[in-house]
């Protein structure tokens, strides 16, 4: 079993059970969902791009669960990310956790 995290905002991951899969705003935009390797990058992207927010989740992805073909890809950044081309069926989804932010909204980690 190996797992990835994809950050999403509490609304679409809600949104997504009365569909039965989940879709990413980016599926629609470039293809794909964006995910992390590893809870260093998800911490890293979380603060990057969804910094002060309050209402992120963190959606632990088992790869061996996806209906959805997994590429590793390098980013524009230099990192290699896992993307997820299609959508994101629930069960493949292990935990689902909020991000925690320290005093200052700086994101720290996740939910245990």
């Amino acid at each position: 079993m190996a797992i990835i995290y994809h950050l999403a905002r509490t609304a679409d991951w809600e949104a997504a059970h009365a569909t039965g899969q989940y879709r990413a705003p980016s599926l629609d935009a470039e293809g794909f969902i964006h995910c992390c390797g590893d809870e260093a990058q998800m911490l890293a992207v979380a603060n990057a791009r969804f910094a002060g927010q309050q209402a992120v989740l963190v959606l632990d992805v088992d790869t061996d669960g996806l209906l959805s073909p997994v590429k590793h890809e390098a980013s524009r950044s230099g990192g290699i990310y896992p993307h997820i081309y299609g959508p994101l069926n629930l069960d493949a989804v292990r935990r689902v956790r909020r991000l925690l932010p320290d005093a200052g909204g700086r994101f720290i980690g996740a939910e245990p």
